[in-house]
């Protein structure tokens, strides 16, 4: 379905009458901002919280794994419960949830509910910033262009994440690292406040009911995820399937999936419906996406491993990385909608360019890879990784919206997010680590042979000294293979991808206003009741 191509009038009727209309929808994105500064986790203030803790990196790391979750298991009932409750009613539900999972996320001390806390914030966070980002899709593009909302949505949510890690890191380094979290339950109650001022309950259509949700199929598949996302996280600390809570887990996994699927083909409207998976090229653009968040999974593994063991580099730092990539993350948006916008280039081919930049982070960072550099030659490295993620996430979303109907798009977006931000990520953190566990001690035994113990023994430098620089020398080699190798496959993926082509519309279409969406699902429903 295809929206009016004629301009629509863009108002904002939920704001009460002295509010100037000029800053309305500048309010909306502010919102959207303080809704994507929260997070499950903040990478910059990892090792602090690990030294001041109980808690081990993957226990950390879950956390924003479930937050990731939620936010992506929660796409199919975006639209249903905007037509359920008020603009007002979610934001301030939402900012609520946000602000009492980051009051009580330092808290909690018993891993399952902290999961489940930060799974609740995650679904919290992607409400808010749908609600704000819908409510001003009109301004930001008067014919509902995915060309244009896609690049600008993505803005907000990469930008926010940059600045976001930016401001967590400071706070911990000059206070302390739960000073985020106090940071963010503030903001949420400014977002509260100027909610209860400056709007009110306004509804533009009659109420549709939440009925025909498939919850239980929801419960199901977060917790297919959430098991998957366990499975790879704890694999190498547990041996993998040496391990028997590994080998249980499997099995686990398998009997959820077997619920998943049967439920899928059972019931009259399950949350994620069959006929969502015929889309011809869906399915290609699924294992893309996930191949290319496997090969983004090394800036959680291989850069921290060689700016913390190989550089020593701390937090502040290290830090400094986030400039470059906050730039190519603003680059990248803004090149997208250029490409597929100003210039209506075949953006397919954007994703060609997005592969390039992955090929030149990881080209880069395997020739710039030593502990002879200063920090400022991985600036360019870093510039084209995040570049290259924000175009890809642009316009892989563009190329899922233009291959199905809009009726199918949100459960697809869901399943799509779920590989995008959690899958992709995780399997491919979980293959580095145990790249790194497999070449490191290969080439301790390699190099180590070489060692002289009668020249060592003469050395003027102790020699804890010398094996701390020979440690660090092994992980240098074994970081730069690992990139060396990720290399050639993503080389040989954008050679594949070359060969791979798809029909691709010359008249893209538009988001669907609001009257047609919700008529549309109060039809299917209405349908599958008979």
């Amino acid at each position: 379905m295809s929206g009016s191509t004629h301009p629509i009038p863009f108002s904002m009727p939920m704001f009460r009458g002295f509010v100037p209309e000029r800053i309305r929808p500048w309010i909306y994105v502010f919102f959207a901002i303080t809704f994507q500064f929260s997070g499950g986790l903040y990478l910059g203030t990892l090792n602090q919280m690990m030294g001041e803790t109980t808690l081990m990196r993957e226990d950390l790391l879950m956390c924003l794994y479930a937050n990731l979750a939620g936010m992506a298991i929660y796409f199919p009932l975006l639209f249903r419960m905007k037509f359920r409750f008020t603009n007002k009613t979610l934001l301030c539900a939402s900012a609520t949830g946000v602000l009492l999972c980051n009051l009580l996320a330092p808290h909690i001390t018993f891993l399952p509910l902290l999961w489940l806390v930060r799974f609740i914030e995650g679904m919290c966070k992607i409400q808010g910033t749908f609600e704000c980002m819908s409510n001003i899709q009109l301004w930001m593009s008067p014919t509902r262009d995915f060309t244009v909302f896609f690049p600008v949505l993505h803005i907000v949510i990469l930008g926010s994440m940059q600045l976001s890690d930016l401001l967590a890191t400071y706070l911990m380094y000059y206070y302390h690292w739960d000073y985020m979290q106090l940071f963010i339950s503030g903001i949420m109650m400014i977002d509260l406040l100027v909610l209860t001022v400056c709007t009110r309950h306004f509804r533009m259509f009659k109420k549709l009911p939440l009925f025909g949700i498939d919850w239980l199929g929801a419960i199901l598949w977060a917790m297919l995820l959430l098991e998957t996302a366990y499975l790879f996280n704890y694999g190498d600390w547990y041996d993998w399937w040496n391990s028997p809570v590994i080998r249980q887990l499997s099995v686990v996994i398998f009997v959820t999936f077997f619920f998943c699927v049967w439920r899928m083909f059972t019931i009259r409207h399950p949350y994620y419906e069959p006929k969502m998976w015929t889309y011809r090229h869906l399915l290609p653009v699924f294992i893309l996406i996930t191949l290319v968040e496997m090969f983004f999974a090394a800036e959680h593994v291989l850069e921290e491993v060689y700016l913390e063991e190989v550089m020593h580099y701390g937090a502040m730092t290290s830090v400094q990385l986030d400039w470059p990539a906050l730039a190519g993350v603003l680059t990248g948006c803004i090149f997208a909608y250029w490409w597929m916008h100003i210039r209506h280039f075949n953006y397919l081919r954007l994703i060609i360019v997005g592969l390039g930049g992955i090929v030149c982070y990881l080209s880069g960072s395997y020739l710039l890879i030593s502990t002879d550099i200063h920090i400022s030659q991985l600036y360019l490295p870093i510039f084209c990784r995040s570049f290259a993620y924000a175009v890809l996430s642009a316009t892989f979303m563009t190329c899922l919206e233009e291959i199905m109907s809009f009726q199918h798009f949100f459960q697809a977006l869901s399943v799509f997010n779920m590989l995008h931000m959690v899958m992709g990520g995780v399997v491919g953190a979980a293959i580095y680590t145990r790249g790194l566990a497999y070449y490191i001690p290969d080439n301790i035994a390699h190099y180590g042979a070489a060692i002289d113990n009668v020249v060592s023994s003469r050395m003027s430098v102790p020699i804890q000294h010398s094996m701390e620089t020979f440690m660090s020398q092994m992980m240098e080699i074994s970081v730069k293979q690992i990139y060396g190798w990720t290399a050639y496959a993503c080389i040989f993926l954008c050679l594949l991808f070359l060969l791979y082509d798809a029909p691709i519309r010359k008249e893209l279409k538009q988001i669907p206003n609001w009257q047609k969406i919700r008529k549309m699902i109060a039809e299917s429903f209405a349908y599958k009741k008979e």
